[in-house]
């Protein structure tokens, strides 16, 4: 059984191919010779649409994680980066990595994923982002054989579609203060976690610091960054919205 295992790995590695651009170079090699390239440093395989008539809507958006921009091809796609910026467990993304070339009873074939996440521990994962009321037969055979050189390479492959609505409500609007300076001055950030330490409406947790001004861009970055805590997903946030520190439970 071990050897049937191992040679249908063997053809799977070969049925499949991966092209990518290696610093401004085209490359097309055997999924067994290019599963090790580190796609998450990897620039795009081919150009987002920008036309106005494209189904789409392209973009760049600013990953904290990375540093840098990180570009999408839709809404979908934009909600998917920024739920993977605020993943802890995320230290990479690159969008339109690779093509994955294979062959089937129709002829050749190709697809690139959305994504390749590479997260802490070293795992690699493919993510491709459809909904699944916009799935055709076409797409699903796609998904189907990227898992498949996925599982044959030890990669993850995830494919999502729309969020809950609130709780991506939430965290679009958390996103807005992502950004580190968000986080300070310190003294603040300080004050919400002592303040904090118990369960209390958001409001009046605020105020409890200082003015809420200056005090509200901090909280929302510390809910961004999991230092402080809120129900995201039963109802949108607002001024009653318990908050409490992680370490609460």
């Amino acid at each position: 059984m071990g050897e049937l295992a191992q040679a249908h790995d063997l053809r799977a590695l070969s049925a499949f191919e991966l092209a990518f651009l290696d610093g401004g170079r085209r490359r097309r090699e055997s999924l067994r010779s290019s599963w090790d390239v580190r796609f998450e440093e990897i620039e795009p395989v081919r150009e987002f649409s920008w036309r106005k008539e494209a189904r789409g809507f392209a973009g760049w958006y600013y990953s904290t994680t990375l540093r840098d921009h990180v570009g999408y091809e839709s809404w979908l796609e934009r909600d998917r980066l920024v739920l993977l910026d605020r993943d802890p467990q995320v230290i990479g993304i690159a969008s339109q990595p690779f093509w994955l070339h294979w062959s089937d009873q129709s002829g050749g074939r190709r697809h690139a994923p959305d994504y390749f996440v590479r997260l802490a521990d070293g795992r690699a994962r493919v993510v491709d982002v459809r909904a699944e009321d916009d799935m055709d037969d076409v797409t699903k055979d796609a998904f189907a054989a990227t898992e498949e050189a996925c599982r044959t390479v030890g990669w993850e492959f995830d494919w999502v579609g729309r969020p809950e609505p609130v709780f991506m409500a939430n965290v679009r609007w958390l996103a807005r203060f992502r950004r580190a300076r968000c986080g300070h001055p310190a003294w603040i950030a300080e004050g919400l976690r002592e303040v904090f330490r118990e369960p209390k409406p958001l409001w009046d947790g605020a105020k409890a610091v200082g003015d809420r001004l200056q005090v509200l861009p901090v909280l929302f970055h510390l809910l961004w960054s999991g230092v402080l805590v809120t129900d995201l997903v039963t109802e949108v946030m607002e001024t009653h919205s318990l908050v409490w520190t992680e370490a609460v439970t």
